[in-house]
């Protein structure tokens, strides 16, 4: 018998039902928004330079269930802010966008080139 096991609250952690505190906008990054309502984790639109839980999958009013998508290394579209270049690292920039890394927290990096306010491919770093 183990003591003190760690426990896995989701597994593989990919994709995961959220319940979104304010009205969000799929394809922009998500960040934890207060305690758990309902079972599920409470996410509103990540603040610039922040750090992130995934990426929302779909638009949703404030109050509603919504899917977001996470995991290491794994590729998604979101909506870029500013142009950002193949192979640049980003970060989190106005309305949940994505945007080069300046100085903030990175949440991970392009793998194609993307223009403003059109899908980038990002490769999440968690």
């Amino acid at each position: 018998m183990y003591t003190n096991p760690m426990r896995d609250i989701y597994s593989p952690g990919t994709d995961i039902t959220c319940r979104a505190t304010t009205a969000v906008t799929g394809k922009r990054f998500a960040e934890i928004s207060g305690d758990r309502a309902g079972g599920k984790i409470s996410i509103t639109t990540a603040t610039p330079a922040g750090h992130i839980c995934g990426v929302i999958k779909y638009d949703a009013k404030a109050n509603e269930l919504v899917g977001i998508a996470r995991g290491s290394s794994r590729v998604v579209t979101v909506t870029a802010e500013t142009a950002i270049t193949a192979g640049a690292r980003v970060e989190v920039g106005t309305d949940g966008k994505a945007t080069v890394h300046a100085s903030g927290v990175p949440v991970g990096y392009a793998v194609s080139t993307a223009k403003a306010d059109a899908d980038a491919e990002i490769s999440l770093y968690n």
